[in-house]
């Protein structure tokens, strides 16, 4: 909620309890209203009964070597049937949280802090697009997350990390499980709760959504006036090569997903992010990265490349470092290039491989 959907439903409470819950969850990040001092017992007993806080419980997490956690969340979309003492458990996603800088190749200590950080949300539960090189396109379509679930990632992580707001910088990317545009809605509401200066105050220069190519999404998006940057999962350098890789293409043709990125409204401190796995001796070779370069001519974008983060049923292999450094010198030529760093490689929180796999879990 919103602080005026807070207000509305809390009809016949003086307006500044609204105010004073809303900072609660969103700028202390309060896991339990219940411990919230300047509320009194009768409100927090309501709000117990008729407005429970809904975040996400952490089923269980996996450390990776550098850094890297990612998070099995349970969301509280549980029901407890009538006349029954038993629940049906709630839908599981999954989140990762990346330290960057200094101490990002070690977890950091209680007492420390990564230099800056990252965080990694799902927007649905599954995915329905269905990328060939891609571990959470195994899942299937499962549901939309309301923007109560994103950002109740954001507010779960934070606590469990201890960040704080307007203090530490942090960084929102919606590359998590799930196809962002497809739950445009919600994905807009939550980037407007996590951006509220009032509030979670994150920038949207520092929110990031990225989309396989929903065309007239895409349009939707830039007429929204508080939304998020927009990355563009590109990942072929032709028509036939992109519908064999990603079948929503189909759909949504090759030329029509570069038009309406040649027409997305840019803000002036924005570049448009176009993002390429690169699978060996798939779509790797000197003549695609000089196809990459002449689809991205007339666009004010910078391109990331991933090597291909590999898993189990996964038919492609990870091109060798010699080849991705060709890629890039390529397309860098004439347009920004780097080469995006796997993080979470040994615990499945890399790009592409979040399929609730079950590990040991490593130690903290």
């Amino acid at each position: 909620m919103d602080l005026r959907e807070i207000e509305r439903a809390l009809a016949g409470e003086p307006k500044f309890r609204a105010r004073q819950i809303y900072d609660a969850v969103y700028r202390q990040r309060a896991t339990d209203l219940s411990r919230v001092s300047n509320l009194p017992r009768p409100l927090k007993e309501r709000l117990s009964a008729e407005l429970p806080l809904g975040l996400p419980s952490i089923e269980r997490f996996y450390d990776s070597t550098d850094g890297t956690r990612r998070y099995l969340l349970r969301l509280a979309d549980g029901k407890t049937p009538a006349h029954s003492e038993s629940v049906v458990r709630g839908s599981t996603i999954e989140a990762v949280w990346m330290p960057e800088g200094a101490k990002a190749s070690v977890r950091p200590a209680p007492q420390e802090k990564a230099d800056r950080s990252t965080i990694c949300i799902s927007s649905q539960a599954g995915c329905a697009v269905g990328c060939k090189f891609c571990l959470t396109a195994l899942l299937g379509a499962e549901r939309n997350l309301t923007a109560g679930e994103i950002v109740g990632q954001v507010l779960r992580v934070a606590a469990d990390q201890g960040l704080e707001a307007n203090i530490d910088r942090l960084n929102i990317v919606m590359m998590g499980q799930g196809e962002p545009l497809l739950n445009l809605p919600n994905v807009i509401k939550a980037t407007r709760l996590l951006s509220d200066p009032q509030g979670m105050a994150i920038s949207p220069r520092r929110i990031t959504v990225s989309t396989s190519g929903i065309v007239p999404k895409i349009a939707e998006l830039g007429r929204e006036p508080v939304r998020p940057k927009l990355a563009i999962s590109l990942n072929a350098s032709s028509e036939e090569q992109r519908r064999e890789l990603m079948p929503i293409t189909r759909k949504y043709p090759l030329k029509d997903l570069i038009a309406a990125c040649r027409a997305y409204p840019l803000r002036p401190w924005e570049k448009l992010t176009f993002e390429y796995v690169l699978l060996k001796g798939v779509n790797d070779t000197d003549a695609d990265a000089r196809r990459v370069v002449k689809l991205l001519a007339h666009i004010d974008a910078k391109v990331n490349l991933i090597a291909l983060n590999p898993g189990p049923g996964i038919p492609f292999e990870t091109p060798d470092p010699d080849r991705v450094a060709a890629f890039q010198a390529i397309v860098r030529k004439s347009l920004p290039c780097f080469i995006r760093k796997p993080r979470g490689l040994d615990v499945y929180a890399a790009c592409g491989q979040l399929k609730r796999m079950e590990l040991v879990a490593l130690p903290a």
